[in-house]
């Protein structure tokens, strides 16, 4: 009978603890960089934290430039970072000049738009069309933070869900139409 007290009072300590101390005390917002964010595809990268911050430019914004970058973090640890580039052509992300930026790279297969895209333990990138007014083609590359947990297989399903869900909105934002 001491035993199960114990037991219960252990578990008691335990859930206190863990609602005390902890937890995101951050609200996610709509939108990071001029580009519309999904909480449920980027939720499995959240950290708990008091600060969610965005530094970048909008993607809104030109100011003459061909790229933009856009970091995501908590309480100023690296969440994600994403930077697009407008090209002249299509990159093949499985191309070898590629490989510096990806551990154990992978093509992503039956991408639900036109591209190009590769997959790592911790990048994806993607290629697609764009004949937009700001652009012919875009690079997208997405980098999560090494804290980033779980184990790479449910990492990288997560990493897939978030690119194949934003790569869409970064086309919308841009203007493009292909």
């Amino acid at each position: 009978m001491s035993r199960a007290i114990a037991s219960l009072v252990g578990c008691g300590l335990v859930l206190s603890l863990t609602a005390c101390g902890g937890g995101r005390e951050y609200a996610v917002p709509q939108e990071a960089c001029g580009v519309a964010l999904n909480e449920k595809t980027l939720d499995p990268f959240l950290v708990d934290g008091k600060e969610f911050k965005v530094v970048g430019d909008p993607l809104t914004e030109s100011n003459g430039k061909n790229s933009w970058s856009c970091s995501i973090s908590v309480d100023d640890g690296l969440v994600v970072d994403f930077r697009v580039d407008s090209v002249d052509k299509i990159y093949d992300p499985m191309d070898e000049s590629e490989s510096f930026r990806f551990t154990h790279r992978a093509k992503m297969e039956d991408l639900p738009f036109s591209g190009l895209g590769a997959l790592g333990d911790r990048t994806a990138m993607v290629s697609t069309n764009c004949a937009g007014p700001k652009a012919d083609y875009l690079v997208t590359e997405i980098r999560l933070s090494t804290k980033a947990g779980g184990d790479d297989t449910e990492r990288r399903k997560h990493i897939e869900a978030f690119t194949v869900d934003f790569v869409p909105k970064v086309k919308k934002v841009l203007g493009c139409t292909a």
